[in-house]
This record gives structure tokens, sequence and C-alpha cells, in this order.
């Protein structure tokens, strides 16, 4: 009898995956009752320990391919600015999982996502990470070991994991919360907006690619806008103008031969000279000029504003466009560590409890045209999301 509820899992198992991803919801929930009948027939006739463990598995398995659910997420555009249809997805799914969602609008036509269990609706424990990606959108592809495209470690795949954690969670009879936010890769908006809204968190598992290493520290990003100004002339008589462009060049030198601070165990402080813009044309002295550089920040903020505005001098104008600041995290002495020189939504999360920075695949191909995030990585991501939100939580 055993056998035959096996085979009839198998069978509802095969059903539910030979259907198209736009109408698996549907299907696959008839296979999961199917199969859910067989393992309560399992449970009730052969209440040993192994088939509790292949009931819960098997069953977190069905409802949550994290492999496909990561794919149909990139197949999803949601550059910043356009994570309206991911959210919504995100929330249509999250309610068939049998969650309460509230939908929270940051600005028109973008919203954060926030999930909760009905079983325990103030959660202790929250998994957090943004929907939103950066241009341009790249659809989803894979191979044997790989998942491709667009946000598929920054940050779809960790979406798929921790929704996949979640769930079995609540199979162990565990609940903790979803949030995923809009405008990351911006300016952290969604963040800044779900700070306002009242939880009950105590930890906070934040989803950024560490490899699945846990993050010591995350560096903090300074943004400054070096404006020069000139004044026009012909260019064949450069003495009777006033190049901005002379200008910016000698105080981005200047900014290069800066000293930067370092720390041993976090690194050191970096410059970025990322965007340079001016002028009107060949045969014109340029009467303006514009750099956009980015510090990533190992420490306070205000000392290198000093510096900056000091070396600089009456060169330019100085501008600080944005500041977000470095953070030490929370570790656990049994998992590999690493720091995250990048800036997370971490601090404009302020009010939702200790943060912890967490998640699969490389920061290094984040960002470029062949981002991919290995399917091993996301299998383990799950064990890791589970593991730590037990020990938070005493379990």
């Amino acid at each position: 009898m055993a056998g035959a509820a096996v085979l009839l899992w198998e069978t509802a198992g095969r059903t539910a995956a030979c259907f198209s991803a736009t109408t698996a919801a549907f299907h696959a929930g008839n296979a999961i009752s199917l199969c859910e009948r067989a393992l309560t027939f399992l449970d009730r006739s052969h209440p040993k320990p192994e088939f509790a463990e292949f009931r819960a598995g098997k069953v977190f398995s069905m409802r949550m391919d994290v492999v496909s659910f990561t794919r149909q997420l990139i197949d999803i555009e949601s550059t910043t600015g356009n994570e309206g249809p991911v959210g919504q997805f995100l929330a249509q799914e999250l309610g068939r999982l049998g969650y309460e969602v509230q939908v929270t609008v940051a600005e028109l036509g973008r919203a954060n996502v926030f999930a909760t269990s009905p079983q325990e609706p103030q959660s202790a424990v929250i998994f957090s990470t943004h929907m939103d990606t950066v241009p341009p959108y790249i659809p989803s592809s894979e191979d044997e070991q790989h998942i491709y495209g667009r946000g598929a470690c920054d940050a779809k795949g960790i979406i798929a994991v921790q929704v996949a954690a979640a769930e079995r969670l609540k199979q162990e009879g565990i609940y903790v919360g979803l949030l995923f936010v809009v405008g990351e890769e911006r300016d952290s908006l969604g963040a800044k907006v779900a700070n306002e809204q009242a939880n009950s968190c105590k930890f906070l598992i934040n989803g950024e690619p560490t490899e699945n290493r846990i993050a010591t520290a995350s560096k903090g990003a300074l943004r400054v806008e070096i404006t020069a100004s000139g004044r026009m002339a012909h260019s064949a008589y450069p003495e009777l103008g006033d190049s901005a462009i002379d200008k910016l060049v000698e105080a981005l030198h200047r900014l290069k031969r800066m000293q930067l601070p370092s720390d041993p165990e976090v690194g050191p402080c970096t410059m970025n000279v990322g965007v340079i813009e001016g002028g009107r044309a060949p045969n014109v002295i340029p009467d303006k000029a514009r750099a956009l550089l980015l510090f990533r920040l190992i420490g306070p903020s205000e000392p290198l504003r000093e510096q900056i505005v000091a070396t600089v001098g009456d060169l330019a104008k100085v501008d600080f466009t944005l500041d977000i600041p470095f953070v030490r995290l929370r570790t656990f002495e049994d998992l590999p560590t690493m720091v995250a020189a990048f800036t997370t939504d971490i601090p404009a999360l302020s009010n939702w409890g200790q943060p912890l920075l967490l998640g699969p695949g490389s920061i290094h191909v984040a960002h470029t045209e062949g981002e991919y995030v290995e399917k091993k990585q996301l299998h383990q991501a799950v064990d890791l999301y589970c593991g730590i939100a037990k020990k938070l939580m005493g379990k």
C-alpha cells in the first residue's frame, strides 16, 4: 500500500511538471492536493520519522521549484522604476500559497510586497531583498549548472530562495515573514517606505549575492557631484575663455591622489569616477563640465566629506547627493564570512530588527551581460536560510 501511495505521488509530480509556466499554478495545485492525500495516507499507515521527512520535503519541492521560480521572476522585466509587474506577480503567488499579503505603494506604479503567515502574522524573523534590477533586461536561460539572465543573482534568485525557505519552514510549523522592496539599485526608496511600516521584526535576513557566506560588514556609499564652471570663447583664442573641463580634470587628478582610509578587516575606501560630461563643441572653450563619483565607505562619511571639499578647493562646486552608511553585521561562528564591498537596503531598514546579510550568487557577475547564479547555490541557500532562521528563533 505504501508503494501505491508513492506511485500516486510520482504520478502527481509528473502531471504537475508537464504544464507550461502560464498554467502551472492552477494544475500544480490540483496535483499537490492529490499527492498530499497520498502522503496523508503514508503518515497514518506508516508513522515513521522517514515518512514525515519525506512528506515535508516532497510537498515543499512541489510547492516551490526554486529553479523554475527563479526563471519566472527573471522573465518579468523589472529594471528600477518598472517593478510593478513583478510585484503583482509575487503578491498573487504568495497569496496563492496562503500568505497574508500587504502591498504598499512607494510611488505610482511601484509597490513593496510584505507577506506573513496567518498562523503568525507578527513574525520575529523576516527574509527580505529587492525586486528591481539594473538595465538592460536579459531574459532567462539555463544549462545544467547555471541560470542566466538579468537578476539571476541580484536578486531574483534570492527572492525564489527566500520564498522556498519560508515554505519549507512552514511545513515544520515555523513561520517567517517576507519583504520584497523596490528601488534598491537607485536610492532605496522601497526600503525607506517600508521603514515607516509598523512591524514586530527582531531579525532581518537581507538577501544579496554573497556566495552563501554571511557578511561581517557592508560598505557604505557616498555619491558626489563635481561641477566646474568656465567661460566660452573661440578655441582659436583660448586666452579669452576659461575652460571648465581643465578645472574638472585638475580637480579629479587631486581627488585621485587623495589618501583614502583603510581598515585591516574591512579593506580600503575606494573611489570611482563613473560619469564625466561637459563642453559644447570641439571649437568652443567649455563653460561647464561635470563628474559623478562614488566612494565606498568603511566608516563615517563626515571626515571624507571635509577632505573632498578641501581637496577640490575653488576649482569646482561639490555636492553630496547620496550617503548610505557603513554597517557592521551579525554573524554566526560556524558559517563562512565575507565583507560586502557594496551597499544594501539594510541601513534604510533600521526599524526591522538586527540585520544579517546572506545570499547565493557572486557580486562579481551581478550587473554584467553574463549574470548568472549556480543552481547548486540556490538549493544550498534554502538550507542556510532555514538553518539561520531556526537558530535566531531558538528552534
